[in-house]
Parts: structure tokens; sequence; C-alpha cells
């Protein structure tokens, strides 16, 4: 993939997971605000879920450009971005169990 095509696929990663975000978001509001609480629960959770999932799309995206390339490099520099954004999420849970 050129550099060009690379950052037009991630842009438009990147758009859609907020805007799909931002969607879910809004609508699980207005629907709590309303009172169907059960489906706004979930359009929200969904939301939520959709914008932490967003970068790590984003990095998978690279990820599988740099192998194309073999790009060994910054295959190996992304993939220690993608662990750091598991043991952010492990770490998370893990903090949030203690609770």
């Amino acid at each position: 993939m050129s550099t060009n095509r690379l950052e037009r696929v991630i842009s438009l990663v990147l758009r859609t997971g907020v805007v799909t975000s931002s969607v879910c978001l809004g609508a699980g509001l207005a629907l709590s605000l309303i009172g169907a609480s059960s489906l706004a629960e979930l359009l929200l959770n969904v939301g939520v879920i959709v914008l932490l999932v967003t970068p790590v799309v984003r990095v998978l995206v690279s990820i599988a450009d740099y192998t194309s390339e073999r790009d060994w490099g910054f295959v190996m520099l992304t993939a220690v971005v993608l662990v750091e954004l598991a043991a952010s999420a492990v770490a998370a849970l893990m903090f949030n169990r203690r609770l």
C-alpha cells in the first residue's frame, strides 16, 4: 500500500469509528432522556466499545500494511503499540475488578 493509500484507509477507519460511536452515544443519550433505558444502555455501551476499539483497528491496519510491504522495523514498532494497548486494557480491567 502506498503512503497515501495507507493514510486514506486509516482516515476512513478513524472517521467511521468516531461517527459510529457518536451516533450510538447520541441515540443512547436521547433514548435515556425519554425513558427507554434498556435500549439506551445498549447503545451507550456499543458507542463506548466502538470508540475504544477504533485505535486498535487503526494499529491492526498499519501492521497489515507494513507486513505487506515487508517493513519489519515498522511491523515490530506497531506491534509494540498493539501490545501496549492490550496491556492497558488488561490493567484497566484488573484495576476495576479490585474496586
